[in-house]
């Protein structure tokens, strides 16, 4: 008996790639139990964050998170400018039929009438990336963080089971349509190898699917509770809308406290002035 091999199966171009393959169900368990004491710790409050004159913002939570698991998302855009508000939705149990409309209610409320920079994280960008397509005359840019928007979702991510399970529905038949080309706004997506969650590829995409894309060394989690990951992450953010529009979207924290105290003093140099006149 002669053994032979099948050409396709050594086929380089039949392998796939490992950007494309899902973490391993150990990576996924390592991710929860490194993580989650932190992730527990910086739950906080739901209200809104930042200058309460900056530039509205949007905040998305991940499958099976609420408001309170962003609010270090929250909390780091309201350093860098951002009027950043919560989606007020609960916990974030999957799609549903009406979600674009109720979000778009929601940009409505905390745009007032400007454009609203949307962020999501994990799942939450696939419904920011949605919503831009949904209502792109009032979506300013969207950010995904970990966000698996592109490839087969049965395949790029170890979560997709339980997904189903809690959302009632097969995850590649959304109650709404699911694209993976860009959406009609300036679009970024931050991705990690170290990802426990998320197939590299998935979050970071291809040149069609978004603007730019840029690699962040943390875990899934880490992108909605660690400080330094999220301050690389929305100046990356502001740079990105400031190249996008030309001017610097937002002011930081710093800037906004240097600007109030030149505003102080001018005040004072003004009221001086006009009593020695």
């Amino acid at each position: 008996m002669i053994w032979q091999r099948d050409k396709a199966a050594v086929d380089p171009s039949n392998r796939i790639h490992p950007d494309d393959i899902a973490p391993s169900a150990w990576e996924r368990t390592r991710e929860v139990l490194w993580q989650f004491p932190r992730f527990a710790s910086a739950w906080g409050p739901i209200e809104p964050t930042g200058p309460e004159e900056g530039p509205p913002a949007l905040v998305l939570p991940g499958f099976l998170s609420s408001d309170r698991s962003t609010s270090q998302i929250r909390g780091a855009l309201g350093r860098y400018g951002w009027r950043a508000h919560p989606w007020e939705l609960g916990t974030n149990k999957g799609a549903y039929h009406g979600l674009l409309e109720t979000l778009e209610e929601r940009l409505d409320a905390v745009g007032d009438g400007r454009k609203v920079l949307v962020l999501g994280w994990s799942l939450g960008g696939l419904y920011a990336r949605e919503l831009a397509r949904h209502a792109p005359d009032k979506v300013r840019a969207v950010v995904t963080l970990a966000s698996p928007f592109c490839g087969d979702l049965k395949s790029n991510n170890n979560v997709r089971w339980l997904y189903e399970w809690v959302a009632g529905h097969d995850v590649n038949e959304p109650p709404f349509p699911r694209l993976e080309d860009k959406p009609p706004v300036p679009t970024m997506a931050f991705w990690s190898r170290r990802d426990g969650i998320v197939a590299p590829r998935a979050a970071r995409g291809d040149e069609c699917h978004s603007d730019r894309a840029i690699e962040i060394d943390t875990h899934h989690m880490g992108f909605a509770v660690w400080r330094p990951a999220l301050s690389r992450i929305m100046a990356h953010v502001n740079r990105f809308v400031c190249e996008v529009e030309g001017e610097m979207p937002a002011r930081t924290r710093s800037e906004q406290r240097a600007h109030e105290r030149a505003e102080k003093r001018a005040r004072r140099d003004a009221s001086e002035s006009a009593r020695q006149a």
